[in-house]
C-alpha cells in the first residue's frame, strides 16, 4: 500500500531542491513507476528518466513533461519506438551515438542527445550496484572517449551513487571535474544521476543545492538535472503479509503468504533486512523466527527477527519501506500470487488500485 501523504512529503522537499537551484528533477521510473500516483507526482518533478522504450512510453503516456531515456545499449527497433517520444536520449558508448545518430536525427521530434560518462569513481557501498566500478559496462571512460564523436552532442551523464548522501555527490563531481570538466564548455545540459537520498532524514540539502548552484558558476550549465527514484518513494509504502505456518528446524521457522525472491527481490540482491512493524533484531523480543517466503527456492528467506508474542498462522505482518524497488521488479516464480496493490489516499480513503490474477502468470508464459 502506497500512501499519497507521503509522497507528496517527499515531493515537497524535492520541489524545495528545484526552487533553490533552478535544477530539474526526474522521476526515475526503475525505482518507482505506480503511473496511478503521476498526476500528483507532476505537480513537483518535471518528467521522468527510462531505461528503455517500455519506461520511455509509459512516463510519456502517463507523466508528461520531459522523457529521458539511457539504457547500456539500443537496437535500431528500440531507437524507432523512441524516436517519436523521447526528449533525451543518453548513449553509453561513441559507437552506438555514431551508429544511430542519422536516425535520431532524422527523426519526427528535436531530441537532446548525451553520453554517459564513467568518472571511474566508486561510492557505492555494494559492488553489485557500484557503475562506475572496476569493469563496469556503463559509461564511457575518459580513454575510450572519441573527441570527433561530440559532434551533436549537447550533454553528458554520469550516474555514480546508490542511496548515499550529498557529501558522496561532491567527491564525485570532483572525480567528474578532473576526468571530463574540459568538455563542459561544448555542453548545454549535464544529469548527475540517481542515488540522491534526498528525502532522508539525515539528508545534507544544503550541501547538495551548494554542489549544483557551483557547479553551474564553475561552468556556467544551463540544465542540471537529478534523477532519483527512490527519494521520491522513500518510505511511502508498506507490504502486508499473513503468516500461513510455524515450523521448526534447529530455530522456530514462520513461513509467509508473500517472498523475497519474487515480491521484494532487493532483499536477497542488495542484500538488506526490511524493517518490520513491532519485530525487533533476533534476540531482541523473546521469540524469534526465520521468516521464509512461499517459493520452492531454498533461500527465499526474508531474515530473521523476534517478537514479543509467538506467531501464529494467520498473524499479519507489516514491512516497512517498501514503494521503491519493490514491484517493479516482481517476478512470478512459481506462480505465486502478487500482492494487490492498494493507494492510500490524503483523506485516508484505501483503494485497491490493481489485483492480479491465473491471467496475469498464464499470459506471461504463452
Amino acid at each position: 500500500m502506497v500512501q499519497e501523504a507521503a509522497l507528496r512529503r517527499n515531493c515537497a522537499t524535492l520541489a524545495t531542491v528545484r526552487a533553490r537551484t533552478g535544477c530539474k528533477i526526474l522521476l526515475a521510473l526503475k525505482a518507482f513507476a505506480m503511473w496511478r500516483t503521476f498526476p500528483l507526482l507532476r505537480q513537483y518533478l518535471d518528467g521522468i528518466c527510462a531505461s528503455g522504450p517500455f519506461e520511455a512510453r509509459l512516463g510519456h503516456e502517463e507523466f508528461g513533461g520531459e522523457v529521458h531515456v539511457f539504457a547500456p545499449a539500443y537496437s535500431h527497433h528500440d531507437i524507432e519506438e523512441l524516436v517519436a517520444i523521447a526528449d533525451h536520449l543518453v548513449f553509453n558508448s561513441c559507437a552506438q551515438w555514431q551508429r544511430h545518430r542519422t536516425r535520431v536525427q532524422g527523426g519526427p521530434r528535436q531530441i537532446a542527445c548525451g553520453l554517459r560518462v564513467n568518472p571511474e569513481h566508486s561510492e557505492a557501498p555494494v559492488p553489485q550496484y557500484s557503475p562506475c566500478g572496476p569493469g563496469s559496462r556503463l559509461g564511457i571512460v575518459r580513454a575510450q572517449l572519441d573527441l570527433a564523436a561530440l559532434a551533436g552532442i549537447s550533454g553528458l551523464h554520469f550516474h555514480a551513487l546508490c542511496e548515499q548522501n550529498a557529501d558522496a555527490l561532491q567527491r564525485t563531481l570532483h572525480a567528474f571535474e578532473e576526468k571530463f570538466g574540459d568538455l563542459m564548455p561544448r555542453m548545454q545540459w549535464i544529469n548527475f544521476g540517481g542515488g540522491h537520498h534526498i528525502t532522508r532524514a539525515d539528508y545534507d540539502v544544503d550541501l547538495l543545492c551548494r554542489c549544483i548552484e557551483q557547479f553551474r558558476t564553475r561552468h556556467g550549465t544551463q540544465e542540471i538535472y537529478l534523477e532519483p527514484g527512490e527519494a521520491v518513494a522513500l518510505n511511502a509504502g508498506v507490504l502486508v503479509a499473513s503468516v500461513l505456518d510455524v515450523t521448526y528446524n534447529t530455530m522456530p521457522l514462520a513461513i509467509l503468504d508473500t517472498s523475497a525472491s519474487a515480491h521484494m527481490p532487493d532483499v536477497l540482491e542488495m542484500p538488506y533486512r526490511p524493517e518490520i512493524v513491532g519485530a525487533g533484531a533476533p534476540g531482541e523480543f523473546t521469540h524469534t523466527y526465520r521468516l521464509g517466503g512461499l517459493t520452492c527456492l531454498a533461500g527465499d528467506v526474508i531474515g530473521d527477527y523476534s517478537f514479543a508474542q509467538p506467531l501464529r498462522p494467520g498473524d499479519r505482518l507489516v514491512f516497512l519501506d517498501m514503494a521503491h524497488y519493490s514491484f517493479v521488479k516482481t517476478t512470478m516464480f512459481n506462480g505465486v500470487r502478487h500482492p494487490a496493490l492498494a493507494l492510500e489516499h490524503d483523506n485516508g480513503a484505501v483503494e485497491i488500485v490493481r489485483n492480479f490474477t491465473y491471467a496475469d502468470f498464464k499470459q506471461r508464459l504463452s
